[in-house]
């Protein structure tokens, strides 16, 4: 007969951290969030450790080359995803490993015979003010002009007023020549009080642009996450089907790190792209694999090579796997079981393997408890897919702004290969949906304040560390009356809508 266990499948939100005691040491700033993503031995070093614990999933509306880009500037990682060309996709990762800090590729690009009404479409889609204006409408084309919100006033010009009508020309445009430094541009910006500065070849092609609000951003980033030459770290999804033509494009493109991306990791089919990787790479190409959720699948792609290990099915947001075939697990006890075959297997080899719990994050506090059960690190994708750098669209639903998401298993995405058996090559059927999720703003003011939760929280539990909370937290398990005892409760919450009146 089958074999059942016994303990239920659990969630994060089952589960609270128990404090510990705090020293006066126990300081958020004194937090280090310092964590591996790739396998090493006892007593040495990995060859890559993030500055935070979170990476970006492998998803069409979260990661590509400015998200990767954003999450690195933080200290993380994002794995541009593989649903796509080899060629756009390594194109993706040598745009992160060219790009020179402080200089922007513009992504908002419209030609001069355009108007006022695709002005305002490309505002309302990416957020963005500032629109450079070129002769073929692309991001390397002859510049014509700029257009920012001080050109126009939309009570006083028609919706089809042309954009050469109302945009800054070049003749009346400050501008940089290619191969100036940052700190030429800042200075150009500055002694000019402009906000924006186009950089531009011998042929006035642009090449990039310089903001004089990422002089600031640059400074604040000290955690940003670079190579040996000092450029951006990026990782990339590759497929069991596909890997002897991807694998090469990614790695000739710079790529840092990959992942397998499939729903279901304890398979022939990962066994096989990890060998042929080792084969041919050794291990000089970091490659992690899963997903999986039990300490079998963890041994099974280790004793394969994999470099780190993903843990997670069916518990994203937009996943609908456990639906529609009754297979996966709670990821908190995927995480837990997962974590003591990481620490065995380490007790056993001398080898740590990194684990990544994807899935089942909803609240900030949830990536606390993810580490504590033993994650190295997280992979998000909600999370990532609500914020200006992702690739989806910013649109209005219901007078609030949101930004599309769907999953790589909806008919929208049709990413077969995640989900592939072998087979026909094509999506059977739905294993993800499409949706919307609340717009949040900027990722970097959104990453700062989460993990200031999580540090605050490590600080309550007495630990400094990643390692430190792994071995020193205390869970306990909560009921449901505790879980609604944990939020606001037996009060009517104010209504700020509604006048205050004093007597």
């Amino acid at each position: 007969m089958a074999i059942v266990l016994q303990e239920p499948s659990r969630t994060f939100s089952e589960y609270l951290l128990i404090p510990g005691y705090s020293s006066a040491d126990a300081r958020p700033e004194n937090v280090s969030l310092k964590t591996p993503i790739t396998k090493y031995k006892k007593g040495e070093e990995p060859a890559i450790t993030m500055n935070i614990p979170l990476v970006s999933a492998v998803m069409q509306a979260v990661s590509d080359d400015h998200m990767a880009v954003a999450l690195a500037k933080e200290g993380g990682v994002a794995f541009i995803y593989g649903s796509q060309s080899i060629e756009s996709q390594a194109n993706m990762v040598r745009k992160v490993k060219s790009y020179k800090a402080g200089f922007v590729t513009s992504d908002c690009n419209l030609k001069p015979d355009q108007t006022l009404k695709d002005v305002l479409y490309l505002k309302e889609r990416t957020g963005h003010s500032t629109i450079a204006i070129t002769e073929d409408g692309t991001a390397n084309g002859k510049l014509m002009g700029i257009v920012t919100s001080k050109d126009y006033r939309v009570s006083r010009l028609d919706a089809d007023t042309k954009i050469s009508e109302f945009m800054t020309p070049m003749d009346k445009l400050v501008y940089g020549k290619e191969g100036i430094t940052l700190s030429e541009a800042n200075d150009i910006i500055w002694d000019n009080k402009v906000n924006q500065l186009p950089i531009v070849d011998d042929k006035m092609h642009l090449k990039s642009l310089v903001f004089r609000k990422d002089y600031d951003s640059h400074k604040s980033n000290p955690n940003e996450l670079l190579d040996a030459n000092k450029s951006y770290v990026v990782g990339a999804g590759i497929n069991t089907r596909d890997f002897k033509e991807r694998v090469p494009a990614l790695v000739e493109a710079g790529v840092d790190v990959m992942t397998i991306d499939s729903s279901e990791g304890y398979s022939e089919w990962q066994a096989i792209t990890l060998k042929w990787i080792r084969d041919n790479y050794g291990d000089t190409v970091k490659v992690g694999a899963g997903n999986v959720v039990d300490k079998e699948g963890f041994d099974f792609l280790v004793e394969h090579g994999a470099d780190f290990v993903k843990i997670g099915i069916g518990g994203g947001s937009i996943c609908i796997t456990r639906e529609q075939k009754g297979i996966g697990r709670g990821q908190a006890s995927a995480v837990l079981e997962v974590a003591k075959a990481r620490d065995e297997y380490y007790e056993k080899t001398g080898i740590y393997v990194p684990i990544c719990s994807d899935g089942g994050i909803v609240h900030d506090y949830h990536m606390t408890l993810a580490l504590a059960m033993g994650a190295d690190f997280i992979m998000l994708g909600r999370y990532f897919a609500r914020f200006d750098e992702s690739p989806s669209a910013r649109i209005m639903v219901n007078g609030n702004y949101m930004k599309e998401y769907w999953g790589e298993g909806s008919a929208r995405a049709r990413n077969w290969q995640r989900y592939d058996l072998g087979g026909d090559a094509k999506l059977k059927f739905e294993e993800g949906v499409d949706s919307y999720v609340p717009y949040a703003g900027s990722l970097h003011d959104n990453v700062k304040l989460s993990l200031d939760k999580v540090k605050s929280t490590m600080c309550n539990c007495g630990v400094l560390s990643i390692k430190q909370l792994q071995a020193e937290a205390k869970l306990t398990l909560v009921s449901a009356t505790s879980i609604v005892e944990g939020g606001a409760h037996d009060v009517v919450l104010k209504d700020n809508s509604v006048a205050t009146v004093r007597r």
